[in-house]
């Protein structure tokens, strides 16, 4: 079996070559016996899983296919897609895991997350994302008409981006006490988020982080059931 891992793919209608990319990533392992782990932000923005359109019916279709052929699909949400919940992915059989998951894959223990919450000396993101994610305003939401939700999002990618040419690179990325905190109780972190995809050692333990999609290429993590496998990204070509 493979534990294949992608994060921050950022699908939308607007980059078609990326939905190409991930169509043929499923193709790919259709017949691999897969277990797939998207750690968040799978697109550029999520209004609810009442949205429909047809770039995204082809993608339904796809991962339909990929599960039936005995695989597995499990999503994490990111700060883009936290939306994205349960009547989205029962179209395929797919699995919402909790933003913090652990797995024990080759004796090793292994943790997933999409990546922000570490990013804690980023404070004013941190305070948005808490309010932001909270139950109560996530189901308010659910509840407004698309196109107001459509017209939020565009703003909270505009506010996002203007934000963040403001910001350092170091205030961006993940906090090195966040870091060993998350690795306190297991061999293995794997995140995305930053786009900065890289493996690092951490006292002695690994921190993966998994590359964004480019035009052409991501740098993508497939783990198999074998101790002795020397970890390290995967560039995927498409």
């Amino acid at each position: 079996m493979i534990h294949l891992f992608i994060a921050d793919l950022h699908l939308s209608p607007d980059h078609p070559r990326l939905v190409r990319g991930f169509l043929d990533l499923l193709d790919a392992y259709q017949d691999k016996l897969t277990q797939l782990y998207i750690l968040g932000d799978w697109f550029n923005a999520w209004i609810g899983d009442d949205y429909t359109a047809p770039w995204l019916d082809e993608i339904v279709e796809h991962l339909k296919q990929f599960t039936q052929a005995g695989n597995q699909v499990y999503f994490l949400v990111g700060n883009r897609d936290f939306a994205l919940g349960p009547d989205f992915l029962k179209q395929f059989s797919g699995k919402l895991l909790p933003d913090v998951q652990i797995l024990n894959i080759a004796g090793k223990k292994i943790r997933i997350e999409h990546g922000d919450a570490l990013c804690t000396d980023d404070v004013s993101y941190q305070r948005f994302r808490k309010i932001i994610r909270h139950p109560w305003l996530v189901s308010f939401l659910r509840k407004m008409p698309l196109s107001f939700r459509a017209r939020l999002a565009q703003g909270f990618r505009k506010k996002s981006h203007e934000a963040q040419q403001f910001k350092s690179y170091e205030v961006m990325d993940v906090n090195q006490d966040a870091v060993k905190a998350a690795l306190k109780d297991v061999d293995l972190l794997i995140h995305g988020h930053t786009h900065r995809a890289n493996i690092h050692d951490v006292d002695g333990k690994k921190r993966i982080v998994l590359g964004d999609w480019k035009e052409d290429t991501a740098q993508i993590l497939e783990l198999a059931n074998d101790p002795e496998q020397e970890i390290r990204l995967k560039i995927w070509c498409y």
